[in-house]
This record gives C-alpha cells, sequence and structure tokens, in this order.
C-alpha cells in the first residue's frame, strides 16, 4: 500500500525540505500551497509522487474539497502542518487584518487541514499530525507580538488535538524551530549575528527540521509534545 502524507507549506522553506525527506522514503506526498506556480515547479520536479493541491489552508471548504477530489478517500500516515507567516506586529502598529490573518494561517489552518484530512486518517487505522510551531512560543522576540502569540495557540490545540484523537490511534505532536536557514529568514539580513548567540554556533538546516518531522510522523507512543529544535538557544 502506498503511504501517503500531506503537507502544507509546501512550495518553499521548511515545508520544502519536509516534501523532499519524504518522497526521498518513497512516501506520496499531498503537496499544499497558496503559490500555484511554485506548486507547478515543484510537481514536475518531484514527478508522480507528488499530488499539487493549490488552495488557501485558512479556507476550510475549500481544503476539504480539494484533499477529497485528490485523495478520494484513500488513506493517509500523516499531516504535516508546515504552512506559517510571520509579519512583524507590534503594540503600536497591529492592525486587526493583520490579527486574523496571522492566526488564520497559523492557527485555523493547522485546524482545517487537520479536519478535513481526518477520516483519511481514519481510513488508515491512525495516523500522525506534526505541527509548526515556533520557540517564539516560549520565549518571545521583540517585534513579533501576534506571531508569538498565534504559535502559543498551536502549542495548546496540538495539546488538546492530542487528547481528542487518541482514541482514533492518532498522535499529535510539533515541532518549535529557532532561526533556520531559509530565503525569508535570510532576507532579514540577521543570520551572522543571530548564530553568534546560538550555543552551537549556527543556525539550523531546513532539512535538520524536517528530520525531526519525519520522525514525529511515525505513529508512536508519544503524543501532546513538543520537540524545540533550536541549538541551545531554547530550552524548556
Amino acid at each position: 500500500m502506498t503511504v501517503t502524507t500531506v503537507v502544507t507549506g509546501a512550495a518553499s522553506g521548511m515545508g520544502r525540505a519536509v516534501v523532499d525527506r519524504f518522497l526521498a522514503a518513497g512516501t506520496r506526498v499531498v503537496a499544499v500551497d497558496r503559490d500555484a506556480d511554485q506548486l507547478e515547479a515543484l510537481a514536475a520536479e518531484a514527478g508522480p509522487r507528488l499530488l499539487p493541491l493549490a488552495v488557501d489552508v485558512t479556507e476550510r471548504k475549500a481544503v476539504e474539497e480539494g484533499l477529497a477530489g485528490l485523495l478520494d478517500g484513500a488513506p493517509v500516515r500523516s499531516v504535516v502542518n508546515a504552512a506559517g507567516i510571520y509579519p512583524p506586529t507590534t503594540l503600536a502598529d497591529y492592525t486587526a487584518e493583520l490579527h486574523d490573518r496571522i492566526f488564520g494561517v497559523n492557527v485555523l489552518g493547522t485546524l482545517n487541514v487537520t479536519a478535513a484530512a481526518l477520516p483519511n486518517l481514519r481510513a488508515g487505522g491512525g495516523g500522525a499530525v506534526v505541527n509548526f510551531a515556533s520557540v517564539d512560543a516560549f520565549a518571545v522576540s521583540p517585534g513579533q507580538l501576534l506571531y508569538s502569540a498565534s504559535k502559543a495557540a498551536v502549542l495548546s490545540l496540538t495539546k488538546s488535538l492530542a487528547i481528542e484523537l487518541a482514541p482514533d490511534r492518532i498522535v499529535v505532536n510539533a515541532v518549535a524551530p529557532g532561526w533556520v536557514d531559509t530565503p525569508g529568514n535570510a532576507a532579514t539580513g540577521r543570520m551572522a549575528d543571530v548564530a553568534a548567540g546560538i550555543p552551537l554556533g549556527r543556525v539550523a538546516q531546513p532539512d535538520e527540521v524536517a528530520l525531526w518531522v519525519e520522525r514525529l510522523a511515525e505513529p508512536g507512543y508519544v503524543t501532546g509534545e513538543t520537540v524545540v529544535i533550536a541549538g541551545g538557544s531554547a530550552m524548556r
């Protein structure tokens, strides 16, 4: 039987690293992203085991219809909610629109995709959900007022979903990366300065995060937990 996983935020950054790792392991990947052009390029490169789904994760009905159309009831082993946005906000400049967009993608999007894929997880007799939180959920960064709050919400819903889905033999865990060498982080121009303050002396590579996602995506006895991947810069 073909093993299938659903990955959001799949077209770039850490989501793309997760997709690459699963494909290398022979897994079929439903790659979800709102950037249709990047998804098309990814699909052309990856081949037939990648099923692209261009959809906004904040639109629950669109997500449900898209997954149902692609999967047609087929079992899913794991769901990886990597889609996220992190525009800077403070008390002085936040807006209701920014609040709704950040929480929409980071929190509501996680719930929408998990809910949409639940019948497919149940069809396989159980599985795993891996959510992307952040070290900012534990040790907030200046200028990330709403982002930090949204990722703290992801921690809470991870625990709640772990309890709710346990009877279905579905484990739910999260990863909380610190600084990672992605194009978005590199564009800040702060990578060298940040690396100097990390005990291990460097930022993470996307595949290092993807490795932990792959481990947590294998159903086991750990559920409701968050793995901090931050080189020692944040501990709990």
